[in-house]
């Protein structure tokens, strides 16, 4: 087997969706997560993943044959910019305005966009403000 490697974020170790048209879903998630420069991580029967969100059809095992409520998803993004881009991106693929790019009063600096993806579920890009993180990710090598 060769040695693989996975960046993980803070938080969620993986989250997954289960959705109704996996091809819909994928032209969303690829031009989303491309604004925010998140590669995807690859596919295969009846999925795809890029870092920690799995989406998959439900008729994959992991389902059940369940699709998933809708959800809110946050994802980072490193400036406003990258918040505005996700946005465009997003209403090219076939995402719905939740939310156009602007302040919003969480605190002070969060500046965030909504997207409903092609299932309803809300996707969220949003920039913190000026920070400085200990690490970009927390790399798992087996």
């Amino acid at each position: 087997m060769e040695t693989q490697q996975l960046h993980r974020g803070r938080l969620i170790d993986h989250l997954q969706l289960v959705v109704m048209d996996l091809e819909a879903s994928r032209r969303f998630y690829e031009a989303v997560l491309k604004a925010l420069d998140v590669p995807m991580g690859g596919d295969g029967p009846g999925f795809f993943w890029a870092d920690e969100l799995f989406v998959s059809t439900a008729r994959s095992p992991a389902a059940a044959g369940r699709l998933t409520g809708r959800h809110h998803l946050a994802l980072q993004a490193r400036d406003r910019a990258m918040v505005e881009t996700f946005h465009k991106a997003g209403l090219a693929a076939g995402g719905r305005d939740h939310g156009a790019p602007g302040e919003r009063p969480y605190h002070p600096g969060y500046y965030a966009a909504f997207l409903l993806d092609p299932d309803g579920n809300n996707v969220e890009a949003v920039f913190h403000g000026e920070a400085r993180r200990s690490a970009p990710s927390v790399t798992v090598t087996f």
